[in-house]
């Protein structure tokens, strides 16, 4: 129930587009800034799963929020949850949450299946399917090309909260990078 509240909240965080602007066709090369905009969620999760020691997978920031490695699951499985929902594809077969949870290469292995799998759904989608109107989580009407950017930007605000996490422990998060 957390995880579809938590994803629901998602459709407020709509990048800066309005309604009208959205639903114009958009140009296919933007195909490929959502793309990199993927690979930099990956490089950054992946950047996390290795900066922070594995003893402190489990550790929260404060006791209200998740432990370190349930949100950086949190954030690569909306990327799962969202791909397969609104383009009819098949999720993949993820690890098992107690390697995911507690082991660094069990982490990584999750975020590179989520990325994967949502690489493959974005280079496979069609113009035509980039075009159709839906209700996203039942909150507004957009075209499936600007998922990928809503996906971007829960991706990105939810994997920020694991700052905490390093700073709490002393620890200088993984350096930013632009992609």
């Amino acid at each position: 129930m957390r995880t579809m509240l938590a994803l629901a909240a998602l459709s407020c965080f709509a990048v800066g587009v309005s309604a009208q602007d959205a639903m114009q066709p958009m140009p296919e090369s933007y195909r490929d800034v959502q793309m990199r905009q993927l690979e930099a969620q990956r490089t950054l999760l992946v950047a996390m799963a290795d900066s922070m020691p594995e003893s402190l997978y489990r550790d929260r920031a404060t006791p209200e929020q998740r432990d370190f490695a349930q949100q950086v699951h949190h954030t690569a499985s909306a990327v799962v949850f969202i791909a397969a929902r609104y383009f009819s594809a098949q999720p993949p077969d993820l690890p098992d949450s107690a390697v995911t949870f507690n082991t660094r290469e069990g982490l990584k292995t999750y975020i590179n299946t989520a990325y994967d799998f949502a690489g493959g759904v974005l280079k496979s989608q069609s113009v035509a399917s980039r075009m159709e109107v839906v209700s996203f989580f039942g909150q507004m009407d957009i075209p499936r090309w600007q998922i990928w950017d809503e996906i971007h930007q829960h991706s990105m605000w939810t994997a920020g909260q694991v700052v905490a996490n390093f700073r709490k422990n002393g620890m200088a998060p993984p350096a930013f990078a632009f992609f």
